[in-house]
């Protein structure tokens, strides 16, 4: 584990192979402290205002699904946000199910699945939502739906 310390709390993440397998957004104990690797420095971009086009490596989605889903997340630009609704209907699927979907990313922020709000409010982030609050205030995110 490696300990990322970003301007809106602690942050671990793990490496498998290279390849980040799980970001945690908080401090898991043991956690080395910061090193440059490729997540890292993209964490640095995105933390700076300037997300990198480009990912770090990223392990492999387990489901045909989840690999659509993981591409719809990263469409959805910097500051803006969409809906269960609307990312259901591009993927041809239901909102339950992608919010099931989006419950179980395993890198958050990378794969910003804190850009789906409700509706009607900001609905759920498995990292708990005052994460989701300061990330989508961090990226000044625009939407209707947000209260």
């Amino acid at each position: 584990m490696i300990h990322y310390a970003s301007p809106l709390g602690p942050i671990s993440y793990a490496l498998e192979d290279g390849a980040c397998s799980h970001i945690w957004l908080e401090e898991i104990v043991g956690a080395l402290n910061g090193q440059e690797d490729d997540v890292s420095r993209w964490l640095d971009g995105y933390f700076a205002d300037m997300p990198p086009a480009k990912l770090p490596p990223l392990t492999t989605p387990k489901t045909p699904f989840q690999a659509r889903l993981r591409q719809a997340l990263q469409d959805i630009p910097f500051g803006e946000t969409c809906t269960y609704g609307e990312l259901a209907a591009s993927l041809g699927s239901g909102a339950r199910a992608v919010g099931q979907a989006l419950g179980a990313n395993p890198l958050p922020i990378i794969i910003p699945c804190h850009r789906v709000v409700a509706k009607n409010g900001l609905g759920g982030f498995a990292c708990g939502l005052d994460w989701k609050r300061k990330l989508l205030a961090f990226e000044n995110a625009t939407s209707s739906c947000l209260p």
